[in-house]
């Protein structure tokens, strides 16, 4: 009776849910608390830079010359300004420049990079050699040298700020697509696609493309920290979000007159630009691990 009851009992269980890449890779993602806490620090951050009209407590750019320079209170949790705007909304206000800026670099630089990487890995040739070389030549030019050069021929605007930063970072872009379409094009099944008849750009869009994207996620997120570090350092400058708009760059530089009297001033804001990037980073290490299918 129970050798009989066996496989019926087998037939009725529930059957395993499947191990999917994606499923995997949520898994060894999910094993790194660095990397889930900057996710969670990070999704902090855009429901920030989202609700900031709703839980700002001050208007960012209102002005009040009987509260210039105040430390830190229970009236204004984080101080104000030279000229008496209260910090920790231009701090909630910041949030929306920094992140806009940093995810509109992005896919500038994705949708410059990552088309021209595709090609050039997948055509070879002269074409491989000439797009390599100008990857070369644009590597070659510092990239924060490089943004501040466009921005300055462009204008100082948030606008010109993010293109330039996006095509700064395409190189990158190109480079991580044009040596991962190398890597999938020698393999297998790209050969066998091609023995049944599959044309070239079928090959690239269907098979080669989709099997890109884990690099290239690994490198937008990454590239994302180094987007806001450039967008900090344009409107330090004076070249990105222009006053009395907040940015967290501008209150840098804002607050590098006060550095002695108000040091507030720079903390806040450099605090916010601390664990920001630091967030991105963390979450780029954890993709990169999970994301690898040589990875536990």
């Amino acid at each position: 009776m129970t050798a009989t009851a066996t496989p019926a009992l087998r037939s009725i269980a529930p059957a395993a849910a499947p191990r999917t890449p994606g499923n995997l890779a949520v898994s060894r993602f999910l094993r790194r608390p660095a990397a889930v806490a900057g996710l969670v620090v990070i999704v902090l951050f855009v429901a920030v830079a989202l609700l900031a009209p709703l839980i700002a407590p001050f208007d960012p750019i209102a002005t009040s010359w009987t509260a210039i320079r105040k430390a830190p209170s229970a009236a204004h949790w984080m101080g104000t300004d030279e000229n008496g705007r209260d910090v920790l909304s231009r701090v909630l206000f910041g949030a929306r420049a920094s992140l806009l800026a940093g995810v509109v670099s992005v896919l500038i630089a994705a949708g410059i990079g990552v088309p021209a990487g595709l090609l050039a890995g997948f055509s070879g040739g002269w074409i491989d050699a000439a797009l390599s070389r100008l990857v070369d030549a644009m590597l070659a030019c510092p990239f924060l040298i490089l943004a501040i050069a466009l921005t300055a021929f462009l204008g100082p605007d948030l606008a010109n700020a993010m293109i330039a930063i996006g095509v700064s970072t395409a190189p990158r872009f190109m480079r991580v697509a044009r040596a991962a379409t190398l890597e999938v094009g020698s393999a297998d099944y790209i050969q066998a696609a091609r023995s049944l008849g599959a044309r070239g750009l079928r090959v690239a869009l269907r098979h080669v493309a989709p099997n890109i994207v884990p690099p290239v996620l690994v490198q937008a997120t990454l590239s994302l920290a180094a987007a806001i570090i450039a967008e900090a350092s344009l409107s330090f400058l004076g070249l990105g979000q222009q006053p009395p708009s907040p940015s967290w760059g501008s209150m840098l530089n804002a607050a590098q007159r006060f550095l002695t009297q108000a040091p507030w001033l720079a903390v806040f804001p450099g605090v916010a630009i601390f664990l920001c990037v630091l967030s991105f980073n963390l979450v780029g290490d954890g993709l990169r691990d999970a994301l690898d299918p040589r990875g536990s």
